[in-house]
């Protein structure tokens, strides 16, 4: 039975993420606001990181928590098929820390990204074995050679449900590409699939905010609407729910994720014109 399903299945928080392409056909300001496309590419890149930090969570980390020589919960073969063929990792028992380390230099991962330094996970345990959360931040970390800082704090709710708070957050672009900084919380409450095998028929509503300023220096608001529908069978995409994307320049967006079909397309209405978007 799993004791917490902070798991990868989340590519948690693709929320107001893994959003729009900028080939919709816009014709107008109006029609799609280009501080709110930024905002959404933005928002895409923290939503990325977050799905890895679940990952080195949940399948990076010990079986054992307490074991002075550990081994580890997926085989490396497994580790390596998600974070890197170049990507090591180490496991401190004294401060129940991973470190995942992609090295000094860029380091291809399978998500096609470049990525060096390293993500450092310290678990937060209330019984031996049982992780009540975990708080991931980075160090010296880079992807694609943007500079990433965060941390990320997981807390378990109970029955499969978990938040995700984002504080301390920066996307710093090389060649003065601008900076994007945020805070954000969700919740994740888990309604199908708590404590069974196979991981497909989990299913997560998803609600929470962020606020931020993108790296054009305009600054946002993301509210969930409806709740965002998350289901295991459904790896990259939410499949329902809507949320609303507001900036500091009086321009606001409402993104809706469809009625269940597991795909990769939304529409976005702004100003009561509606058009329908890919999905990254």
């Amino acid at each position: 039975m799993r004791t917490l399903s902070l798991r990868a299945l989340t590519f948690a928080c693709l929320a107001s993420g893994l959003l729009l392409t900028t080939s919709c056909n816009r014709k107008s300001e109006d029609a799609a606001p280009d501080e709110d496309i930024t905002t959404a590419e933005d928002r895409s890149e923290d939503n990325i990181e977050t799905a890895i930090s679940t990952d080195a969570m949940n399948v990076a980390g010990p079986a054992d928590f307490s074991s002075t020589s550990p081994a580890f919960a997926v085989p490396d073969a497994e580790f390596r098929a998600r974070f890197g063929a170049c990507a090591t990792r180490t496991y401190n028992v004294a401060t129940s820390t991973l470190t995942i380390d992609f090295g000094p230099t860029n380091c291809l991962c399978p998500d096609g990204r470049y990525r060096r330094g390293q993500i450092l996970v310290r678990f937060t345990t209330d019984t031996q074995k049982r992780r009540a959360g975990a708080v991931v931040t980075r160090q010296n970390y880079f992807v694609n050679d943007n500079q990433h800082t965060a941390t990320r704090t997981f807390t378990d709710l109970g029955l499969g449900s978990f938040s995700v708070d984002v504080t301390g957050a920066s996307i710093i672009r090389a060649n003065n590409g601008g900076t994007h900084s945020w805070t954000a919380s969700w919740t994740f409450n888990q309604t199908q699939g708590f404590g069974t095998t196979p991981f497909s028929d989990d299913v997560y509503s998803v609600t929470g905010s962020a606020a931020g300023i993108n790296r054009k220096n305009v600054g946002y608001s993301t509210v969930i609407q409806s709740p965002l529908i998350k289901r295991g069978d459904c790896f990259k995409y939410y499949v329902q729910g809507t949320m609303n994307i507001t900036n500091t320049k009086s321009k606001s967006m409402v993104l809706d994720y469809g009625n269940g079909a597991c795909d990769n397309t939304a529409t976005v209405t702004v100003n009561g014109r509606t058009r329908t978007i890919t999905l990254r």
